[in-house]
């Protein structure tokens, strides 16, 4: 089995992190703390892409984080990455969520299949901010299986045609790029499923839905059509029908961002909590001295910390050139529906106040929601954690 464990596989706490990986977390808390925190009720309540933030984060290197140095990224591990994720995330979920789309779906994928030609193009851009990314499989009536494309390309010469509609695309709104799942042989199945890079502004490209969320509502979700979209035959990403294994590779490092994130904010939802608990009295002392409260705040803190473990051990075995799959599963699992069990008592303890939009408890959970559903349910995480399993 790809996911079974040795006694060298597992590192002490301290081992996992590097005073460089330190380094970026006091750096990015900094600026999250500064930047993204004090707008994330704005973003949240006027469902507004933090356009200004992303520039920013492409000034510090955080949006070509993952990208190497020659084509005009940080070069960092996989490590650091979580950890941008997790800080951004504490500071505003939406902003963690967009973040975190741009990186490991609508960066990684070049990254990791394309070729020299096309990491030159399209890299540098990404990494700067003069680009955002997006990442576009799931379709209309097919969620979690991912096999069912009904999006197809058509070689047509020097030019590939594209037609078919892609749905829940975050960054869709703002992608100047989008990697695009289309059927390029349909009796072959999921061994027919190419992807494509397609630029914004390609004829016969449109954003066709934006969606109203519950939560991340500053995450831009929406719709991507293609009619007979022409793009060059040079903007596949590898060979015809190796879509599929890209997409199941790049959800493996996703799924542990996508954790980290959740990590973020039940993090925010805890510190949240432990502060109030501290300064709210009741009877005549701070309700952080009855048991019912400390019994809550311990449990939230053992989970954190039991998630934060987790999702270290999956980026650093990924840093070290391991599959994932388990590690990553296990840990967008755990952590994600973690993160809504934490935020759920962070209301508890706030009692009405967290109920009401004057406290950020009631955005914390409808933002942790989320973390549950994207890039793999819980119950495809279960599935794919019972197969590794042997099961």
């Amino acid at each position: 089995m790809t996911g079974t464990l040795s006694s060298q596989d597992i590192l002490p706490y301290g081992e996992f992190l590097s005073d460089e990986h330190h380094a970026i977390r006091d750096m990015v808390r900094d600026f999250a703390t500064r930047e993204i925190a004090p707008r994330a009720a704005e973003v949240d309540r006027n469902a507004r892409f933090p356009e200004e933030t992303f520039k920013e984060l492409g000034k510090l290197d955080l949006l070509g984080l993952l990208v190497p140095s020659e084509y005009g990224g940080a070069g960092a591990d996989y490590r650091s990455y979580a950890i941008a994720v997790e800080e951004i995330g504490r500071a505003c979920g939406s902003t963690g969520l967009s973040y975190a789309a741009h990186c490991s779906l609508g960066t990684n994928p070049i990254k990791l299949f394309g070729t020299e030609e096309q990491k030159k193009k399209w890299l540098p851009k990404l990494a700067s901010g003069e680009y955002i990314g997006c990442w576009a499989l799931t379709e209309p009536g097919t969620g979690s299986d991912a096999a069912a494309q009904k999006t197809t390309a058509r070689r047509d010469g020097d030019h590939w045609v594209l037609n078919g509609t892609k749905q829940f695309i975050t960054n869709g709104t703002h992608a100047d790029v989008a990697i695009i799942m289309a059927m390029t042989d349909p009796d072959k199945g999921r061994k027919g499923i190419s992807a494509f890079v397609v630029e914004k502004g390609t004829a016969g490209f449109y954003v066709s839905k934006v969606e109203k969320k519950l939560g991340m509502r500053g995450s831009p979700t929406s719709s991507l059509t293609m009619e007979n979209c022409r793009i060059p035959a040079g903007n596949i990403l590898g060979e015809p029908g190796e879509g599929y294994r890209q997409a199941l590779m790049t959800l493996e490092g996703g799924r542990i961002s996508i954790g980290a994130l959740a990590l973020g904010i039940a993090q925010a939802a805890f510190d949240a909590a432990l502060t109030y608990a501290k300064q709210r009295e009741a009877f005549g002392q701070p309700i952080g001295k009855f048991q019912f409260i400390q019994g809550y705040l311990a449990d939230m803190s053992t989970q954190i910390n039991a998630a934060r473990l987790l999702i270290y051990h999956a980026a650093w075995m990924k840093d070290q050139g391991k599959r994932v799959t388990l590690e990553g599963s296990q840990a967008k699992l755990y952590a994600s529906e973690m993160a809504t069990r934490v935020c759920n008592l962070c209301i508890q303890i706030h009692g009405g106040y967290g109920y009401v939009e004057d406290f950020p408890a009631e955005r914390f959970l409808r933002d942790a929601k989320l973390c549950e559903i994207g890039e793999g349910t819980s119950e495809i995480q279960r599935l794919l954690i019972a197969r590794q399993l042997g099961l």
